[in-house]
């Protein structure tokens, strides 16, 4: 199947950092509207009158969307183009964000997120294919430099979150886009190459080509499944899982018949090095969004801070992993992935077993201590997998294999919040946080023994 390219040079000096400010701008919508809004659960229980279970639909439903939406969008953007697809995604954050504040009740204000995620389901696999075609020096350093800006919104998410709503209450988590939105819409039409001329026609004929089946049975596989793992907090629905087996089973059959197949389980046979980084990517947030989700709610509901205090003592995990994401850059240009990822893994580990230390009375300072520890992990992850990703994953395949890689955020921050449901839905007490932090140990270990296993110059 034919794919789309884009003719440019390759940007210096200024213009390579206007370059790449314009990918971070859309980039970091998704991780700032995913964890920005971990403060806000508890406002959202009380407005619309639900409680934790199903106020955490609003984050379930989100990565639900977009681990449909990720691969399929990557796999357009490889054949029709990766900067219409960038503005596109733009203007779907825009539209959800302008409707999300008057949502007159709960269900609607999950539908605008579900918009929402659509957006941002575009603009990252997009984004992402214009740096792996476009930037080819210091590619290392760029993607350092995207994820400060991505890590750190996810990161000061909360903090953010907790400024805009002691101000605008929680129709600000949503209003704060806009200004980011906006700069990245007007720099992407005048800084992104444009698609060749003749790729337009190639384009139309590449569409029809697309495995519509394929991807009818894939969003049915995944959503099933997903409905089946997010009832386990509640009670299972067992239906559920019987149609996402039967889903999955169709799709993999479906594939192996397609002519031109939307996502061959041959691929993963093919590139078995980039599957791994899925895994451990997955597994990498439920740990980081067990924490971003579960410990705002824990000082909250039973510390008793406010959604400001909250917000500030969650920058303990921001600023640190600010701080290791340029320093991971010249690592991993030097090294390889490998050693930073091991180091993250030692960092999870040891700050999961740390939160067996926190109590009712834990002071501040040492709430910190604990929650510094968990985010030195952040930025060597974040670099250092999407690194590997890019070392794994051809050129020609690079937002099929993005969309995958976002995919498995949503894969690991959905089942969190099925780990979270687990612990927490019934009433959220410090022993509960005690078993989550053995749960999430565990995977630490896990993730170690991923990293070790890796080349030594991925």
């Amino acid at each position: 199947m034919s794919t789309i390219t884009v003719s440019a040079k390759e940007p210096r000096g200024g213009r390579r950092a206007l370059f790449l400010i314009t990918i971070a701008l859309g980039v970091l919508l998704n991780p700032l509207n995913s964890s920005m809004i971990s403060v806000a659960m508890a406002k959202f229980e009380h407005v619309f009158h639900v409680h934790f279970t199903t106020a955490s639909w609003l984050i379930s439903s989100y990565y639900l969307a977009s681990a449909v939406a990720q691969p399929i969008m990557g796999k357009v953007a490889d054949l029709v183009g990766r900067k219409p697809l960038f503005l596109i995604g733009l203007a779907l954050v825009a539209l959800s964000c302008a409707l999300a504040p008057f949502a007159p009740s709960f269900t609607w204000l999950v539908v605008f997120r579900l918009i929402q995620s659509f957006g941002s389901g575009a603009i990252y696999p997009a984004g992402m294919g214009i740096v792996r075609n476009v930037i080819t020096d210091r590619q290392a350093q760029a993607l350092a430099f995207l994820s400060v800006f991505s890590s750190g919104a996810a990161a000061f998410g909360p903090s953010i979150g907790g400024v805009i709503m002691n101000y605008l209450d929680w129709q600000g988590i949503f209003l704060v886009n806009f200004p980011f939105v906006v700069a990245s819409f007007l720099l992407a039409i005048f800084v992104l190459p444009n698609p060749r001329r003749g790729d337009r026609q190639k384009a139309r004929e590449v569409l029809r080509e697309i495995d519509l089946p394929g991807i009818a049975l894939f969003i049915l596989a995944i959503a099933a499944s997903l409905v089946f793992l997010l009832s386990l907090t509640e009670k299972p629905v067992w239906w559920a899982a019987a149609a996402g087996l039967l889903a999955f089973v169709a799709f993999g059959w479906r594939e192996h018949l397609a002519a031109s197949p939307f996502l061959s389980l041959r691929f993963f046979r093919q590139y078995t090095s980039l599957a791994w980084v899925l895994v451990q990517f997955t597994t990498v947030n439920i740990i980081f969004y067990s924490i971003f989700f579960g410990m705002p709610t824990y000082l909250q509901e039973v510390r008793g801070f406010n959604s400001q205090e909250t917000g500030l003592i969650m920058l303990a995990v921001a600023g640190f992993s600010l701080i290791t994401a340029p320093i991971t850059g010249r690592w991993v240009a030097r090294s390889g992935s490998r050693p930073p990822l091991i180091l993250a893994a030692l960092f999870m580990t040891a700050g999961s077993l740390l939160m067996l230390t926190l109590h009712t009375a834990s002071p501040v300072w040492w709430l910190c201590v604990v929650l510094s520890v968990l985010g030195l992990s952040n930025g060597f992850n974040n670099v250092g997998l999407q690194t590997a990703l890019f070392a794994a994953s051809p050129r020609e395949v690079i937002s099929t294999a993005s969309g995958l890689f976002q995919m498995s955020r949503y894969m690991g921050t959905i089942l969190s919040t099925v780990v979270l449901g687990l612990l927490f839905g019934a009433r959220l007490t410090t022993s509960a946080l005690h078993i989550l932090a053995v749960v999430l140990a565990c995977l630490g270990a896990l993730v170690l023994v991923m990293s070790l296993r890796l080349p030594r110059q991925s």
